[in-house]
């Protein structure tokens, strides 16, 4: 059966290029890998595919696209049918367009936010290899997350773009949260792995980025990354805390063009046969409350 796998990478919109790729190097922790053109490449020290992380240089802030990798050249046909089937129009990408990175089927959610799929990419593998690892590199800066591990994005047909992740890309539905009397869905979690989940959407009048957001192991890592962006007078948007919604611990802070990270940890495994969780929009007013700031 297809499947997809993950969710791959993310391209972010940054106003200052050298500022930004200085913030995620030396304070977020992750590895630059390439340049090309207008755009640098970055991966977590433990990531095997040459990266997750693009930053592209641009007069706006935000997302530009997020991408979700395939099993295999047959998967991605695949995908690509059932995207079509659902109403939704696709191009390829060309092998060579970026770095390191082969074909890919690119499509607009029905959030408005741009999309790939993709299979090839050059494998760089991890900072502490595959024979008799280290549990974590040696001499690592920053946060130093050990991957890229979530999206969640702002959009107002949080129905719709729902019913594509299940239905086009066979994705499931971890947790919800809805108005009184469900008749308005203001938030949606979905997942592919086994994370509590792997995109996530809220109700907002934009398609944008609310944040991306890196996976560290513990809440000691947490409170590391709070000191550390004290330290470095990173901005804060909510300080420590727990989520309800997949009892992840979590800090929230922001790059130097505005566009919000996360670092988070721990989290519930999601099931293929696990029920869906659901909120009441109205016992989550005040965290639900933050999660809509753009």
């Amino acid at each position: 059966m297809a499947r997809v796998l993950r969710l791959g990478r993310v391209e972010l919109k940054v106003l200052d290029l050298d500022k930004s790729v200085d913030y995620y190097t030396n304070i977020i922790g992750l590895q630059e890998t390439g340049r090309f053109g207008n755009s640098v490449y970055l991966k977590a020290w433990d990531e095997f595919d040459h990266h997750s992380l693009i930053l592209t240089k641009s007069n706006t802030a935000g997302i530009a696209h997020i991408a979700f990798k395939v099993e295999s050249l047959d998967d991605l046909a695949y995908y690509e049918k059932k995207v079509e089937e659902f109403g939704c129009t696709t191009t390829r990408i060309s092998k060579g367009i970026r770095l390191a990175e082969g074909e890919a089927v690119h499509f607009i959610l029905p959030t408005g936010h741009h999309c790939e799929l993709y299979t090839e990419i050059e494998l760089l593998g991890t900072a502490v290899g595959t024979r008799n690892p280290h549990p974590w590199p040696l001499g690592w800066k920053g946060i130093a997350p050990h991957r890229l591990d979530h999206i969640l994005l702002t959009g107002e047909d949080l129905k719709t773009v729902t019913r594509f992740f299940v239905e086009a890309l066979n994705f499931r539905q971890s947790e919800r949260v809805v108005t009184e009397g469900e008749e308005d869905l203001v938030g949606s979690f979905l997942f592919t792995t086994n994370k509590a989940h792997d995109i996530a959407f809220v109700k907002g009048p934009d398609a944008k980025l609310h944040h991306a957001a890196f996976f560290v192991d513990s809440l000691h890592d947490v409170f590391k990354a709070a000191d550390l962006l004290s330290m470095y007078e990173v901005p804060f948007d909510v300080t420590p805390t727990r989520h309800g919604i997949s009892r992840g611990e979590t800090i929230y802070f922001f790059d130097p063009s505005g566009n919000r990270n996360e670092a988070f940890a721990n989290g519930y495994m999601s099931y293929a046969d696990m029920p869906t969780i659901t909120w009441d929009a109205a016992k989550l007013e005040r965290v639900f409350s933050i999660m809509h700031v753009n």
